[in-house]
C-alpha cells in the first residue's frame, strides 16, 4: 500500500527543530525523557519535547513500565501555537507493529526515505541530564524495573515453573494454523525473555573463570572511580565559547544572575566574565531544584550544552555552590571583566555644545551605571516626562540600551525584562511614583529572585520635591541616576549616586534640552547608534533650537519640517495612555517608520491644537500689573480639561503665540492651579513665597517647579491669581 495515504501504519524519525514541523496525526519514535503528576514527557527530537497527559493512557501513570532513556512511540495529536505539543498513546510498541518506518526531514533531501534498519539500533539518542540532588523520575508510587527486579525475581521464577507445567489450553491449540500476529510476536519475544530469565537463574558450576570475572569488576570499577576524578579536575570553559560545543559536557563558573521557576525546570541564569546562559535543572515538574541556590551565589555547573527552540541552553548535571577562596576567584575575575566592560573610554558628543562638554566625566559616571547594569544583569527603570523632550530622552537611551541587553541575555524577552521605561506627568518623582517602583522591584525580588533595578530619571527627579520619592529608593539600595538640562537642588546631588547637571558644574544650558542631553548620553553608553540618534536633539525642541543640532538632523535626512512633524507626532502620543511607554510606537516614529505615520499623527496633532488655541485666543484677559504685561486664560472655562492638548502645553504654545516685549506673563487658570509662563526667568519658588505672604488663605504651594504649577485652595481662586501676578510683577 501506499505509505503516504496510510500513515497511520508507519511511524517515523523526525529529523526536524521546531514543533510546528511536525505533523498531527502521525505516529513517532521518541525517547523518554521524564515524569511528572500529569504525564511524560516524550523528545521527538534534541530539542522538539511533548506532554503524553496522563488522561491518554491505556492504563494508569503508575504502572507504565517506561524509564528515561527508553525509546517509546507516540502520535502527535496537536501542536499549539506556543509550541507545546500534545502527544497521544499508541498501543504499538515495537517497529514490528507497524508496517514500516519513514523519515521525516522538512528541511533535508531525506524526507520520505526508508529508515535504515542499523538507525532502528545504532541512531543517536538523546540523553538527558538532571541534578543529582533529589533527583526523581517517576511521581510518588511508580517503581523502575531495576528497583523492583530483586523483590520480582523470585515471583517471576515461581510463576514460569507454574505456567510450563500447566497443559496447553483449547485456544492456543485450535489457533495453531492461522497467521501470526503482531500481538503472538510480543509474546514470543516476552516467552524468550522469561526463558532467557530462567537460563540465568539455573545454577552452575564454580570455575576459575569467577576469578577472572572478580579482576574485571575490580578494573571496571578502578576505571569508573578514575572517570569520576577526571570529571572533577574538568577544565573550565567560558559562556562564550558554548555555542561551538552543542552536545557537549562542560564545566562552567560563575554568579547567579537570576532564578525562574518554570512549569518544567528551574532556570538558573548564569553569568560569567564573558557571557550570560541560561542553565535548566529538573527535579520534577513545576518544583524548584537546588533550592538552598540564590540568586549572587557563586557556582560550578556541570551539564551538557542544548539548543531548545534556537536558543543555547546548559542541561544542568551537577550545581555546586562556592565558598571561600573559590567564590573569591570567580567574584574577583567577574569583577575585572566588569570594570573593563563597563566604562566607556571616552564621550563624543553628537555635536560642539558647550553645556555639554561640561559634564563629560559625569555623563561617563552615568552610561558606566548604565552598562554594569546590564552586564551585572540589574534591571533599569528608566522614569522621563510625558512630553515630546521627555519622550525623545528616553527614546534615545532606550535605542542604546536594547541591543546591549540582546548580545548580553539569549532570552527573546530579555529586553522587556531587563529594561523598561514608566513616563511620568510632571517633572517631579514623588512619592506616588517611587512607591510603585519600589513595589514592583520587592515583589519581582521575592517572586522571581530578581535584583534591585536601576532607577534612571530624565528630565525628572532634580528638584527638592523628589527627595522623598528618592529617599525611599534608596532605603533599599536601589542605584539612583539623575540626568537633567535644568538646574538642579543642591540636595538632590548629595542623595543620588550619580547626577549629570551642567548647572552643577557652572555651565549655562539654558538653550540646552533633556533630549539633547540624553541623547548624547546614549552614545556615551552605546556609540553603535550615533547615527540612529543624530536628529533626535533637534526633535526635543520646540523653539530655539541649537543650529549644530539642526544641520545634524539635516545631514541625516531630516530636514525642518521632518523634524516638526516628529516633534508633534510624538507629543500627541504622548499624552494618550501617557503613564505606558508605547515602546514600539514611539520607535516606529522615530527611527524606522516612513514619513507617511509620523506626517498622519502630526496632522492630527494640528488640528486639535488649532481648534484650542483658536478658543483661547477669544477668550483671553489682558492685564497690566506694575511693569509687566499679562494674558490670563481661564482654562476651566474655555479648554477641554480632558482632552488634548494638556494645559501645560497649551499655555506653552499660548505663550509663544501672544508674548509681547521682554516682559509678558502667559496663565492658565484652573480650579485649583495655574501655569505661569514669562519671557524672563522666574523664580517659581520665590513668586510662591512672596504670593503666599499677599494672600495666606490661598494655600498657595509650587506644585511643579518645571512646569511652573502652582497649586491654591479652590475658594481663594481671584486671591491666588492676583497675589501671583503681583509677586511676578515685583522679580521683573
Amino acid at each position: 500500500m501506499d505509505w503516504i495515504t496510510h500513515e497511520e501504519d508507519v511511524w517515523f524519525e523526525f529529523r526536524g527543530n521546531s514543533p510546528h514541523q511536525l505533523v498531527p496525526g502521525r505516529f513517532y519514535k521518541g525517547t523518554v525523557d521524564g515524569y511528572a503528576d500529569f504525564g511524560v514527557f516524550v523528545d521527538l527530537a534534541s530539542n522538539v519535547t511533548g506532554l503524553l497527559h496522563r488522561s491518554e493512557l491505556d492504563r494508569r501513570l503508575e504502572s507504565l513500565d517506561w524509564e528515561p532513556g527508553d525509546e517509546v512511540f507516540v502520535q502527535v495529536k496537536n501542536v499549539r501555537d506556543n509550541g507545546n505539543i500534545d502527544l497521544g498513546w499508541s498501543i504499538r510498541q515495537s517497529d514490528s507493529e507497524f508496517r514500516g518506518a519513514r523519515i521525516h526531514d522538512p528541511d533535508g533531501d531525506a524526507d520520505g526515505q526508508p529508515v535504515e534498519q542499523e538507525a532502528e539500533s545504532g541512531g543517536p539518542t538523546t540523553v538527558k541530564t538532571r541534578p543529582k540532588t533529589g533527583k526523581t523520575t517517576k511521581p510518588a508510587g511508580v517503581s523502575t524495573s531495576s528497583e523492583t527486579a530483586d523483590s520480582e525475581s523470585d515471583a517471576d521464577s515461581q510463576s514460569e515453573q507454574d505456567a510450563a507445567s500447566e497443559p496447553e489450553s483449547e485456544s492456543d491449540a485450535g489457533d495453531e494454523d492461522r497467521a501470526p500476529t503482531a500481538g503472538d510476536v510480543v509474546d514470543d519475544i516476552a516467552a524468550n525473555g522469561e526463558s532467557e530469565q530462567e537460563a540465568d537463574a539455573e545454577p552452575e558450576p564454580e570455575s576459575d573463570s569467577e576469578s577472572e570475572d572478580d579482576a574485571e569488576v575490580d578494573a571496571e570499577q578502578e576505571a569508573e572511580a578514575d572517570a569520576d576524578d577526571a570529571a572533577d579536575e574538568a577544565e573550565r570553559v567560558t559562556l562564550a565559547s558554548i555555542d561551538d560545543r552543542v552536545g557537549d559536557v562542560i564545566r562552567v563558573e560563575g554568579e547567579i544572575a537570576s532564578v525562574r521557576q518554570t512549569g518544567g525546570p528551574t532556570v538558573f541564569e548564569l553569568r560569567d566574565e564573558t557571557a550570560i546562559a541560561d542553565c535548566a535543572a529538573f527535579v520534577e515538574a513545576g518544583v524548584r531544584a537546588y533550592p538552598e541556590v540564590e540568586v549572587g551565589d557563586y557556582v560550578r555547573i556541570d551539564g551538557e550544552v542544548e539548543r531548545r527552540r534556537g536558543e543555547l541552553q546548559i542541561e544542568t548535571e551537577e550545581l555546586t555552590i562556592l565558598d571561600g577562596d573559590e567564590a573569591d576567584t570567580v567574584a574577583q575575575r567577574l569583577a575585572d571583566a566588569l570594570s573593563d566592560e563597563a566604562r566607556p573610554d571616552a564621550v563624543a558628543p553628537l555635536a560642539a555644545h558647550e553645556p555639554v562638554a561640561a559634564v563629560g566625566k559625569s555623563l561617563l559616571d552615568a552610561a558606566e551605571a548604565i552598562r554594569r547594569a546590564v552586564l551585572e544583569s540589574r534591571p533599569i527603570v528608566v522614569r522621563h516626562t510625558a512630553t515630546a523632550d521627555g519622550y525623545v530622552a528616553g527614546a534615545a537611551v532606550e535605542r542604546a540600551v536594547l541591543p546591549l541587553i540582546r548580545e548580553e541575555h539569549p532570552r527573546d524577552d530579555a529586553e522587556y525584562h531587563y529594561f523598561t521605561r514608566r513616563p511620568l506627568e510632571e517633572a517631579v518623582y514623588g512619592m506616588d511614583a517611587a512607591t510603585n517602583d519600589v513595589t514592583r522591584m520587592l515583589e519581582d525580588r521575592d517572586r522571581h529572585d530578581e535584583k534591585l533595578p536601576l532607577v534612571l530619571l530624565l528630565g525628572a527627579g532634580s528638584t527638592a520635591e523628589s527627595l522623598d520619592g528618592l529617599g525611599l529608593l534608596g532605603v533599599y539600595g536601589s542605584e539612583r541616576v539623575v540626568v537633567d538640562a535644568a538646574p538642579a537642588d543642591d540636595e538632590v546631588a548629595a542623595e543620588v549616586d550619580v547626577l549629570v547637571n551642567p548647572a552643577r558644574e557652572g555651565a549655562d544650558a539654558r538653550d540646552l534640552s533633556v533630549g539633547a542631553l540624553a541623547s548624547t548620553l546614549s552614545v556615551a553608553v552605546n556609540d553603535d547608534v550615533r547615527d540612529d540618534v543624530s536628529h533626535l536633539p533637534a526633535v526635543s525642541y520646540w523653539e530655539n533650537c541649537p543650529q549644530q543640532y539642526l544641520d545634524l538632523a539635516e545631514s541625516h535626512g531630516f530636514d525642518a519640517d521632518r523634524v516638526r512633524e516628529l516633534r508633534e507626532a510624538v507629543a500627541l502620543e504622548a499624552y494618550y495612555q501617557s503613564y505606558q511607554d508605547k515602546r514600539e510606537l514611539i520607535a516606529d516614529l522615530l527611527f524606522d517608520a516612513d514619513e507617511g505615520l509620523a506626517g498622519h499623527v502630526s496632522e492630527q496633532f494640528r488640528i486639535k491644537l488649532e481648534d484650542e488655541i483658536e478658543t483661547a485666543q477669544a477668550n483671553l484677559e489682558r492685564r497690566e500689573v506694575g511693569a509687566i504685561s499679562a494674558a490670563v486664560l481661564d482654562s476651566d472655562a474655555y479648554s477641554h480639561r480632558f482632552d488634548f492638548p494638556p494645559t501645560g502645553l497649551l499655555v506653552d504654545e499660548l505663550h509663544r503665540r501672544t508674548r509681547e516685549g521682554d516682559a509678558f506673563v502667559t496663565v492658565a487658570l484652573g480650579m485649583d492651579e495655574l501655569y505661569l509662563r514669562a519671557t524672563g526667568d522666574l523664580d517659581l519658588r520665590a513668586v510662591v513665597e512672596s504670593a503666599a505672604e499677599k494672600a495666606p488663605a490661598a494655600g498657595l504651594a509650587a506644585a511643579g517647579i518645571r512646569e511652573g504649577r502652582i497649586e491654591f485652595l479652590t475658594g481663594a481662586r481671584d486671591e491666588a491669581l492676583e497675589a501671583v501676578l503681583d509677586a511676578a510683577a515685583e522679580q521683573f
